[in-house]
């Protein structure tokens, strides 16, 4: 299993610090052996394509990765070859993550329809297919896109996707069609018994080998006394599931309740344990999300720093399994 780092929203950086701040937290995890460094597309915060076609000039051999890019709130076509230009600024390092994100973000927020994603999700892959094939004109006519435009970007590098997958007909058309799928709110049940079996079938049938499932986990080095309350500060400021009914169906599969019932937390040999499981369920590609405890920004720093170099740390045990 590789380990990498997924970073969400820092309130706590002033506006002019984020940016550079980001910077900085991908040369580190670079500096610490990590494989991969996660970006959401978060709602009113800075822009995940933009940070990752950035990171890839200040870093060197990461993977960056965008966990994940809403699809409706971006033409397919413009998409590529946004993704295609942010490969080249890292050398052929970036893996988009794409998905149809919730209701509450398209529709509520946007403005958007939020109607048949997966229908939606199989014509977009048309269109990224078509793209990504190489310069040339793309010709797709589908129910969603009608596109006749050139494309004429690079041909030195091939642009990996993977999409957020939680119920039983993304599975199959990320095991179908891509490279594999991208996970939150996950626990071990629910990836071993559900995920797994279903996406690997897919790709099986399709002729696809070597799936990937990255999962993002949250992550808290504790002592074991602050569990309990480290899972609820996760639930809470990571986003309750009954926001998104696309959570609470994933989580019916596993033992979770909530994000923080998702959560790696307490002494190093906890978290290690719990890692482990992760990687016995199936998970190929760990991506943690630290959650740093604190009474203050301080104290919240230097918990980060702990758990953050607690994770490197583990690198080469969980990869060897």
């Amino acid at each position: 299993m590789r380990v990498g780092l997924m970073v969400g929203s820092d309130k706590e950086r002033p506006r002019a610090d984020r940016l550079a701040g980001l910077l900085d937290d991908g040369r580190t995890a670079e500096a610490q052996g990590l494989a991969s460094f996660w970006i959401p597309q978060v709602p009113g915060y800075i822009d995940a394509m933009t940070s990752v076609a950035l990171l890839g000039q200040v870093t060197e051999r990461i993977e960056i990765g965008t966990a994940v890019v809403p699809l409706q709130t971006r033409h397919p076509l413009i998409l590529a070859q946004q993704a295609m230009t942010t490969q080249v600024a890292c050398a052929g390092r970036f893996t988009l993550g794409v998905g149809p994100s919730h209701h509450w973000i398209i529709a509520d927020q946007l403005g958007l329809p939020y109607d048949k994603p997966a229908k939606l999700v199989r014509d977009y892959l048309d269109v990224l297919d078509a793209a990504f094939g190489g310069p040339g004109a793309v010709a797709v006519d589908n129910d969603s896109y009608r596109v006749h435009s050139p494309v004429d970007v690079t041909d030195a590098f091939d642009t990996p996707v993977l999409i957020a997958a939680l119920g039983p007909t993304m599975l199959l058309i990320a095991g179908e069609r891509t490279g594999g799928t991208i996970l939150w709110m996950a626990d071990e049940r629910a990836i071993g018994e559900y995920v797994v079996p279903r996406i690997t079938k897919a790709a099986a049938s399709a002729g696809r080998r070597e799936i990937r499932v990255v999962a993002g986990v949250p992550v808290a080095l504790c002592a074991e006394d602050e569990v309990d309350d480290a899972r609820g500060y996760a639930s809470e400021v990571l986003g309750h599931a009954d926001f998104s009914p696309n959570y609470v169906r994933l989580l019916e599969h596993g033992d979770a309740e909530d994000v923080g019932d998702t959560m790696a937390a307490g002494d190093e040999s906890t978290v290690l344990a719990r890692l482990h499981r992760y990687r016995d369920a199936g998970v190929t590609d760990l991506a943690v999300r630290v959650v740093p405890l604190g009474d203050d920004a301080e104290q919240r720093r230097a918990s980060r720093q702990r758990t953050q170099s607690f994770v490197a740390s583990l690198v080469s045990e969980l990869d060897a399994g």
